[in-house]
């Protein structure tokens, strides 16, 4: 039995996965039944598989003196799963706690997680890891969390640059708070 894995993403109308404005945390569009939906989603055990680059941007959270409190449900569950971080550059030992660094070729380490591990594979963000391992085939399913927002001037990182072409089945498609669309697909290479 082959663990599933789902690249977990949260983008604008337009495909940005990140911005510098002022918009916050969701774009600021984060509401209670989102919220909900996250921490369930992060409720059964699983494993999280993060590049290197979004590993860093949340190793200050993960220091002793930073107040967990603050965090979303969903957020403290994340990091108390445990993790695979593929890096060439990061050494062990890691302030997340079961997280392991695996430093080869990030297709054969997913190829390898998938046929070894007992519970389904995770990734939030990682886009450079998640571009290649979508072009690999290793993504069984995208989970896109589209924000009601157009970030033009904005966003940075659109989510699917550099990805070959592919043709989704819809598996789910939720709306939560009224205006946030969750919407599953697998993907298949076109052509």
């Amino acid at each position: 039995m082959t663990a599933t894995y789902t690249f977990d993403i949260f983008a604008t109308l337009d495909g940005f996965a990140n911005h510098s404005g002022d918009w916050g945390g969701y774009w600021g569009k984060q509401g209670l039944e989102f919220l909900a939906h996250r921490a369930a989603a992060y409720r059964d055990p699983l494993r999280m598989v993060l590049g290197a680059k979004t590993y860093s941007s949340n190793a200050p959270f993960l220091s002793p003196g930073f107040d967990r409190g603050l965090f979303d449900e969903w957020i403290t569950r994340m990091f108390g799963s445990p993790v695979t971080v593929l890096s060439s550059r990061l050494t062990e030992p890691l302030d997340w706690p079961g997280t392991t660094i695996e430093p080869g070729d990030p297709v054969e380490v997913v190829t390898r997680l998938k046929a070894e591990s007992d519970v389904p594979l995770l990734s939030h963000g990682s886009l450079t890891l998640n571009r290649a391992l979508l072009n690999a085939g290793l993504v069984d399913t995208i989970e896109l969390t589209v924000f009601p927002v157009i970030s033009g001037k904005t966003g940075v990182d659109r989510v699917f640059d550099g990805v070959a072409d592919f043709d989704l089945e819809l598996l789910e498609a939720r709306t939560f708070d009224g205006h946030t669309q969750v919407l599953t697909y697998r993907p298949a290479r076109h052509g």
